[in-house]
């Protein structure tokens, strides 16, 4: 008897060693290139008018905008000079090829200065520098002195523009994690504000790590939304209004679990995602089909 349970132990670890190793392969046979080390926390990733790749690096580090050439290197880079970099989590732009930056990272849901920066096009700039629009804003329900793990819900990485406004997606650090992203809309131009809340959607519920939103993006014809996890994406579209969430769901497997913060289309049906580096892993771009 303790002769079969040694082998069954060792034909799962070895079945578990298969599916990890397929995992990984789904997740590396679609990199593209790996990243410039100074942008090992890459959180923000745009095309620009031109089909130029633009990136940002995450809390701590500059207020500048990077343009990364086909060998994942820094071509070029444009400071923003009346910003900072709080905690910097997306890129999004609108139908006129502004650059909306999110910083709202709000890992312990009691920033009262969350803040999004709209510049020009990068294309469009001669310079090394620009000054951006500033828009602060809060969510209307959101009580900044609560501390209750239950509705920890007001952490932001994921942004999109549609239609002349900015929806959020939040990222739930609820404990016990209930699995709810919750969305918010929000005008586009500088003021103070409060983002009001539209409809909410349930990832899943196996884990933060595998159910919070890392990033969000919109379609250049506006008709597809996707929003990033750790290893999935969720794909809607024929939505109804700007209920994102009423349309129809499709689920995108990614592989194996690291730290993808960063999500963008390069056309209607071709994304293009970044993750950060985390103990030697990641550091790359992927490409994905979206059918």
């Amino acid at each position: 008897m303790e002769i079969r349970k040694r082998t069954l132990f060792k034909i799962s670890m070895s079945l578990i060693a298969l599916f990890l190793m397929w995992k990984a392969y789904l997740n590396y046979d679609n990199k593209v290139l790996s990243v410039s080390p100074n942008l090992e926390e890459i959180s923000g990733i745009e095309f620009d008018k031109d089909g130029n790749l633009w990136a940002i690096n995450d809390s701590g580090n500059s207020t500048e905008i990077h343009h990364i050439d086909t060998l994942g290197h820094i071509k070029r880079s444009i400071n923003i000079t009346n910003a900072k970099n709080i905690d910097w989590e997306d890129l999004t732009q609108d139908d006129f090829g502004h650059f909306f930056i999110g910083d709202f990272g709000n890992n312990n849901n009691k920033r009262k200065d969350l803040t999004i920066y709209k510049i020009e096009n990068p294309i469009d700039l001669k310079t090394s520098e620009t000054e951006a629009e500033i828009i602060r804003f809060k969510f209307i329900d959101q009580d900044l002195h609560n501390t209750n793990d239950s509705i920890k819900n007001f952490d932001l990485e994921a942004f999109v523009f549609y239609k002349g406004r900015l929806y959020l997606f939040t990222k739930n650090r609820t404990k016990p994690f209930d699995g709810f992203t919750n969305l918010y809309s929000m005008e586009d131009y500088a003021s103070n504000q409060k983002a009001r809340r539209v409809s909410r959607f349930k990832t899943c519920q196996a884990g933060k790590y595998q159910c919070w939103i890392t990033s969000a993006a919109m379609s250049p014809n506006r008709k597809t939304l996707a929003l990033l996890g750790s290893n999935k994406i969720w794909v809607f579209k024929n939505w109804k209004g700007d209920d994102f969430f009423s349309g129809d769901l499709t689920e995108i497997d990614l592989g194996l679990i690291t730290q993808k913060e960063a999500i963008t289309f390069y056309n209607d049906s071709l994304v293009v995602i970044a993750d950060e580096k985390f103990k030697g892993i990641g550091g790359n771009l992927y490409r994905y089909v979206i059918k």
